[in-house]
């Protein structure tokens, strides 16, 4: 079982970039975040051609946006509204061995104070609503995957430089802190980290303002798949595809995948 997730920044433009992935990867399921499109105009044909049958979505005009790609059936599927507003940042799908939800966490805009930045304000209340909304739904026994873009490198070695992006909205204490509580909430493993030792670089995003992103290799690890400990005797690999930041007109994100023995 192969479950990838992607930042695409506008599925419309890089279906193209979406169907190279699945044709050379063959995810099982593969959950995209900024769609950037209403939900009459996604793209379904070339993921049904490739026998992506059952899709789930929930976009809107030009921002924000999630939808879950699977070869495999839902027993049903949900979207779910975060801070009083309905802006398409996460949705979830039950498969028969776990649940699967999918988070678009909101970016924080530039400035790290909620007194004068909603945008920073409304991206600390919607992981701390998270938080709570998972411990009160769910147990730590319940079989759950929780992934996206989650705009939060959380560890030292997520960001290119730890000292210089502390006061950088996506790695602030404020917002570190509170990815830490929801990986609490039902003791969460990040999959990344369980793969991947803690003193070593991980990144799954570049600016698009570095001409040379590979050379300059200022990155920061947004992208995350979690867990919970009812699936981690299945876990088996995982794995962050680098290499697609150089594909034609490419995201800023690059997909990580996790393969699970189930």
């Amino acid at each position: 079982m192969k479950i990838a997730t992607w930042n695409i920044n506008s599925v419309r433009l890089r279906a193209p970039n979406c169907v190279r992935f699945l044709e050379t990867y063959s995810p099982d399921i593969l959950c995209l975040q900024e769609t950037k499109t209403p939900d009459e105009f996604f793209p379904f044909d070339p993921f049904r051609e490739l026998g992506y049958e059952h899709i789930h979505i929930h976009g809107m005009k030009g921002y924000n946006g999630v939808a879950i790609i699977s070869k495999l059936p839902f027993e049903s599927h949900d979207i779910h509204h975060r801070c009083g507003r309905e802006d398409c940042r996460h949705i979830a799908a039950k498969f028969k061995d776990f649940e699967l939800h999918n988070l678009y966490i909101p970016a924080g805009g530039d400035e790290p104070d909620p007194v004068i930045n909603d945008k920073y304000a409304h991206k600390l209340g919607f992981v701390e609503e998270m938080t709570a909304w998972f411990k009160d739904t769910y147990t730590a026994r319940t079989p759950l995957i929780a992934l996206g873009d989650f705009n939060i490198a959380p560890y030292e070695h997520d960001v290119w430089s730890h000292k210089q992006l502390l006061k950088v909205v996506s790695h602030t204490p404020p917002e570190t802190e509170r990815l830490a509580a929801m990986l609490e909430s039902l003791d969460w493993m990040d999959t990344a980290r369980h793969f991947t030792p803690m003193d070593e670089k991980s990144y799954t995003w570049w600016s698009y303002r570095n001409k040379d992103w590979r050379k300059s290799n200022r990155g920061r690890r947004l992208d995350h798949i979690w867990v919970t400990q009812a699936l981690k005797p299945a876990l088996k690999s995982y794995q962050s595809f680098t290499d697609i930041r150089d594909w034609e007109s490419p995201s800023d994100h690059v997909p990580v995948m996790l393969e699970l023995k189930l």
